[in-house]
């Protein structure tokens, strides 16, 4: 057995790999022993592939990554005949026909996926705890939540099982799961990674998917092996400059970057986050660049109410499609998404339109904010982790919830503004991250800091549209000054 498997990433992996001095199968074996050790504990596994892995490992293998373990995300990423639950009971038996474009760059990369990640259903909690699966588990504390919807991903990094995994992010499901999780979280902007074939878009285009890692090294060149349009892709943007890998390590020069610490719907931030911004500015002033506190002219209430409306229409199709793919009825699904569905229906089609629309006023404000700082600093997230079970609907409100249902007075329940507030408590939590979604710009949260429980919280950064590259050369900069990756959660 490969016993200093979980101190390697990715890259380091591979090396040894290449090197002869170590093997895929001996790789994939030390994956899923420490599988058996920790998953008992946090969850996170689902949907194996252990079979079609052994089969992988033991044959020729090309690519950047090379015979290292890895793990999926179940939703979106179809892998062709394994099924794709989104942590449904609806979809627990769908087995797609055709593999995402996403996993099949994943599998020319060289990787050995042997399972997927848990995620909450239909990717639509901060959390991730579902009925079909239960609840996953923070690798740094059991009794709290690793963050969602990516939270099965994270958790299984953090906790050794892969280097890296696979993960996606429509409001924040990979800079959240990361914040609290200690990891590496990058976000690509819009068209980055193409969605294909099956979708052109997912969530209007608000959500993109990459990795969660432990080093920035992995996640550039992990984004080297992904980027690019695919065939048929609707939305193509201009390539990178030079591949993501030689970013690393890069000087990003004198960064102009403007950072605040409020929330945008004027919610409660923990003094920990805010302390986690202003050693962050100092860090980062110490390194040359120029730090002022400045935001964007964007009306944060507006902005929520915009992804939300987008949530609920979106959760509304979704419900749908599942249904026609499975043959279930909507009864199947958990009472908070037969609710979202049920608001997403009552929505007309001029109202969802017109929220849409309202997304360019962001992306303007974004651009103006753009001209005079190349970065945006903000917490990732403004509270520390839930506990498990701590964001499930109370009974009361649950019990109003079946009532509103079965009578059909969502609407009526949508403009008395009660949906807005449950939905405005939720997202205080996390009210930072839905901007780099609307505006479709690329973000990463960093794991700087910690609670101080010693739980982990990153620092999150907003560039402009293509600017993945300087992520990637500050991110690496920020690693080098303050180094993260030997901080493991002791599982």
């Amino acid at each position: 057995m490969f016993k200093e498997y979980p101190a390697h990433d990715a890259t380091g992996l591979a090396e040894l790999v290449a090197q002869r001095e170590v093997s895929a199968v001996e790789l994939l074996d030390a994956a899923l022993a420490r599988l058996d050790a920790v998953n008992p504990k946090i969850n996170a596994f689902c949907a194996p592939m252990i079979d079609a892995a052994r089969q992988r490992a033991d044959g020729p293998l090309s690519g950047p990554f090379a015979g290292v373990p890895f793990l999926i995300k179940d939703i979106a990423q179809n892998v062709a005949g394994v099924p794709t639950s989104a942590g449904s009971r609806v979809l627990k038996d769908w087995r797609p026909d055709v593999s995402s474009e996403i996993v099949l760059r994943f599998e020319r990369a060289g990787l050995v996926s042997f399972g997927k990640t848990t995620t909450p259903e239909l990717a639509l909690k901060g959390c991730t705890e579902s009925l079909l699966f239960g609840a996953t588990r923070n690798p740094w504390n059991l009794s709290r939540t690793p963050g969602g919807s990516s939270g099965g991903a994270a958790a299984a990094v953090a906790a050794g099982i892969v280097p890296v995994a696979s993960a996606s992010d429509g409001g924040g499901s990979i800079r959240i799961p990361a914040s609290y999780c200690g990891l590496f979280g990058l976000r690509p902007g819009r068209g980055r990674v193409p969605p294909g074939p099956s979708h052109d878009e997912f969530w209007e285009g608000a959500s993109s998917e990459h990795v969660l890692s432990h080093t920035v090294r992995d996640s550039a060149r992990m984004l080297d092996a992904i980027h690019g349009a695919d065939e048929g892709s609707p939305f193509r943007i201009a390539g990178p400059e030079r591949p993501y890998a030689e970013e690393v390590g890069r000087d990003p020069g004198r960064l102009r970057i403007g950072f605040s610490t409020a929330s945008p719907i004027n919610q409660p931030v923990d003094l920990d986050c805010v302390r986690a911004v202003h050693e962050t500015a100092k860090l980062l002033e110490s390194l040359g660049h120029h730090v002022e506190e400045a935001a964007p002219e964007i009306d944060g209430d507006a902005l929520a109410r915009c992804y939300l409306t987008m949530y609920y229409g979106q959760t509304a199709a979704t419900v749908d499609h599942a249904c026609e793919l499975s043959g279930a009825e909507e009864s199947a699904f958990e009472l908070d998404t037969r609710a979202l569905a049920a608001f997403g229906r009552s929505l007309t089609a001029g109202e969802y339109v017109a929220s849409r629309q309202r997304w360019n006023d962001f992306m303007r404000a974004m651009g103006r904010f753009h001209s005079r700082f190349d970065l945006y600093l903000t917490p990732t997230v403004a509270q520390p982790a839930a506990g498990i079970g701590a964001q499930d609907t109370p009974l009361a409100e649950r019990i109003g919830l079946r009532a509103v249902l079965k009578l059909g007075l969502t609407r009526r329940l949508l403009d008395s503004g009660v949906v807005d507030k449950i939905a405005a408590k939720s997202l205080g939590r996390v009210p930072f991250t839905q901007l780099s979604n609307l505006t479709f710009t690329p973000s990463m949260s960093v794991p700087l800091a910690s609670f101080a429980d010693g739980m982990p919280l990153g620092v999150q950064f907003v560039a402009a549209t293509g600017g993945e590259g300087l992520l990637i050369r500050l991110a690496s900069q920020l690693e080098q000054a303050q180094p993260w990756a030997g901080r493991r959660a002791a599982i």
